[in-house]
């Protein structure tokens, strides 16, 4: 028996003394091809439960509730031109029903389960490190608990105190590093000492150059926008946008998808102001938590996206003021937007509101009318933000009436195009070339994959593509443990 057997055997035995079922993609996309059985042990638990069978849960198709829910359609929003000012018609996923309360336990479910079913990690004798600015090592460390392997954590110090608290929840290993949401180097830095002092006992899943992040998202938040353009199209109506904010680019593997099948949409990718790292190569600090800076994740493919964005970090928490605050409500009720849309946005935590920002940009730019429908994510909730909020009462004051007035007009109605970037194929190739300065000259990846990323036509069809070899393990994996059979 080799190591990697020796390991597979390790891992098998841990998930069947832990009663542990892995889901496939496709299950992950269409909750409803889950055995019954499995949906019948779900009636009984919290989305939030460090439960196994909560791994069933990594869907966007969750029924909206705390405890016991089934599934159902992909939750989502439709956000008035009452709030976005613009004739098209803008469409939100929603995050907060995940376990968790944020879709990042997608993104990390592919790494980590890659390795697991082939033997490439070992959860009795290796942990696994999140580098992460936030939810990514949030999400990592809830899905290795389900699935049985010890976790380690990296993020800012600055990060909102409930990022800690639940990290502790789960009994992660914690490492809080200087700085903020854009101080990845130094995230890096610690990871590098920690595996350096560790070595094998560590294996990391850096969400920047995983592949099973964008992964995820291509095929299961990728069908599930597609699902939902299907269902609210009207007869002349196309798919033309897509925005996401980029941390790790994971989120825009769902752009592959997307293009695939509507080869016009305009893609544009988000940053912050602050730190206009594909706009100007600038740098700096910021306050959108959930998007990552002052580099290019090495699984982003940067000939996939037609525009570039920098979004204001002051918009973005006068907006989650306005959400949540009662004279903020009040004046968007006010201004003709639907009571229910106004209940529900405080399903959009802080990146969420950079990414409405930006579709908004996005369809002003392209001068999209109502034949337009436009996608993007709320990666999580308000829920997550509490403390920030807490945070600009004592900095600001009392959020009054002028103060929603002015916030709605100037981060909503007249919203401008000045720091957004249409780009040419040169454009493209510069924001890839900055790749090389992170991942070739200070993490030794090789310059040869570089150029393939840029040059290979077939290069990234064939990573995202992967799932389907991925879940024939999955399904084989769980033939080995033999805990599948009763469900059969």
């Amino acid at each position: 028996m080799n190591d990697e057997q020796a390991i597979l055997e390790n891992t098998i035995e841990r998930c069947r003394e832990r009663n542990i079922i892995i889901p496939t993609y496709e299950e992950m996309a269409h909750p409803e091809k889950i055995p019954e059985g499995i949906k019948g042990e779900l009636s009984n638990l919290g989305l939030w439960d460090l439960e196994p069978r909560n791994l069933f849960r990594i869907s966007w198709k969750n029924e909206p509730t705390d405890f016991g829910g089934g599934f159902g359609n992909v939750n989502y929003l439709e956000l008035p031109k009452e709030l976005t000012g613009v004739k098209a018609r803008i469409f939100i996923l929603i995050g907060k029903y995940f376990p968790t309360g944020a879709h990042k336990v997608g993104a990390t479910f592919g790494p980590l389960v890659e390795k697991l079913v082939r033997g490439a990690f070992d959860p009795t004798t290796q942990k696994a490190l999140w580098p992460s600015t936030g939810n990514y090592c949030r999400g990592g460390a809830y899905d290795a608990y389900l699935l049985g392997c010890p976790s380690i954590a990296v993020l800012p110090e600055e990060m909102s105190p409930e990022r800690f608290e639940w990290l502790e929840k789960v009994g992660a290993e914690i490492h809080a590093t200087p700085g903020c949401e854009s101080n990845v180097k130094e995230v890096y830095d610690k990871t590098n000492e920690l595996k350096r002092e560790r070595g094998d006992k560590i294996v990391v899943l850096n969400q920047f150059a995983e592949f099973g992040n964008p992964t995820w998202h291509y095929i299961v938040t990728g069908q599930a926008m597609e699902e939902v353009f299907h269902k609210e199209k009207n007869e002349g109506q196309r798919f033309s946008g897509l925005f996401l904010t980029q941390g790790s680019a994971g989120t825009l593997g769902c752009g592959h998808y997307i293009r695939e099948k509507f080869p016009l949409v305009k893609i544009c990718a988000g940053e912050a102001k602050q730190c206009p790292t594909l706009l100007y190569n600038g740098f700096g600090g910021h306050r959108i938590e959930g998007i990552g800076d002052k580099h290019v994740p090495w699984i982003f493919n940067l000939k996939n996206i037609d525009a570039v964005a920098a979004i204001d970090d002051e918009a973005c928490v006068s907006l989650l003021r306005l959400f949540n605050e009662k004279a903020g409500k009040e004046h968007l009720l006010n201004a003709g937007v639907d009571p229910e849309v106004v209940n529900k946005l405080h399903l959009l935590g802080i990146s969420s509101i950079a990414n409405l920002i930006g579709t908004i940009q996005l369809a002003k730019y392209y001068e999209m009318n109502e034949n337009d429908i436009l996608f993007t994510i709320a990666t999580d909730s308000t829920e997550l933000y509490q403390s920030r909020i807490r945070e600009l009462r004592e900095i600001h004051g009392d959020y009054t009436e002028m103060n929603a007035a002015l916030d709605y007009n100037r981060y909503l109605v007249d919203i401008g195009l000045d720091w957004m970037l249409e780009l040419s194929y040169w454009d493209k190739k510069r924001m890839h070339n900055l790749k090389y300065f992170t991942w070739i000259e200070q993490l030794g990846y090789d310059v040869d994959e570089l150029n393939r990323q840029w040059y290979d036509d077939n290069y990234w069809s064939e990573k995202f593509n992967s799932y389907l070899e991925l879940d024939d393990l999955i399904r084989e994996f769980n033939d080995k443990t033999g805990l599948i059979k009763k469900y059969q």
